[in-house]
């Protein structure tokens, strides 16, 4: 496994200068975000010089890129912003092909008004992810969801029905752990149960504070909060042997969320903690 980092916090810093940080703190991958409106990353240059040159610098300073990431709302009702936002998806397929990422990172939609998030994964999704998967097959590259809470995959029971009514080999999963254990489930077995199915992870931890959550209740806030790996409740040891297990041998990628660290600073401390496992 690689220690990677999802570039987003850092985005004061330009992506050659994300790279050399990467280099210095020991960190070998990177989730490039890209977005319609800008980001680390344009896929209009992949083909041409800007590409060679950014070939170039991972070469010279040996961290790769482990995925292009592009976190949006693939299921908009507004069809404008959907296309917009698959349009740039095929984008990035296309420079991942060119540049020899395997993985674009994406969300799964937010629940359409009017329907369930089940009900959005069973009339919305296919329509959407079908045909982008089969783009992306063509091309070599998988698509890779976060199963980001709020989005349509709030649990394993919306996984198991979305890679039912999208079959595809190529979809599949950016793991996150984080989003599992605050809702009380487990993110161990979830692991073994779609194994085939991750080809991601982000590596964030959760901080869940008993005390609060006994006052408040589970349907407040304010009694969890994501944090750096080695800060919140994810037994990263047993995680990370539960993946070795099923044999995914691919990026930890540090998401960091934790609002008590600097950017560089959490990056630092994850990619410390994370090293004595992987």
């Amino acid at each position: 496994m690689q220690i990677g980092l999802l570039t987003a916090p850092l985005m004061d810093k330009s992506l050659e200068e994300v790279i050399a940080f990467a280099a210095d703190a020991g960190i070998q991958a990177l989730e490039v975000v890209s977005t319609p409106g800008g980001g680390h990353f344009d896929p209009a240059g992949a083909a041409g010089a800007a590409g060679e040159k950014l070939q170039q610098l991972l070469a010279d300073s040996g961290v790769a890129i482990s995925s292009f990431a592009c976190y949006g709302n693939v299921v908009d009702p507004n069809e404008a912003n959907r296309e917009a936002l698959l349009a740039h998806l095929r984008q990035l397929v296309l420079a991942a092909e060119t540049l020899g990422v395997g993985i674009v990172c994406t969300l799964a939609g937010m629940p359409v008004p009017g329907k369930s998030k089940l009900q959005t994964i069973e009339q919305e999704c296919p329509a959407v992810f079908a045909p982008l998967c089969e783009f992306a097959a063509e091309h070599g590259v998988k698509i890779a969801l976060e199963n980001w809470f709020a989005t349509n995959l709030q649990n394993v029971a919306c996984f198991a029905r979305l890679f039912e009514v999208v079959p595809a080999d190529n979809f599949g999963l950016n793991y996150d752990p984080s989003h599992l254990i605050w809702q009380g489930m487990d993110y161990l077995g979830a692991v073994e149960e779609f194994a085939p199915r991750i080809f991601h992870t982000h590596a964030k931890d959760c901080e869940i504070r008993d005390d609060k959550l006994r006052r408040l209740g589970c349907l407040e806030g304010g009694w969890w909060r994501y944090v750096i790996p080695g800060f919140g409740r994810i037994d990263w040891g047993e995680y990370v042997g539960v993946l070795r297990s099923v044999k995914y041998d691919g990026v930890l990628s540090i998401e960091h969320e934790d609002g008590t660290l600097g950017a560089e600073e959490g990056f630092r401390k994850g990619a410390g903690y994370l090293a004595q496992f992987v």
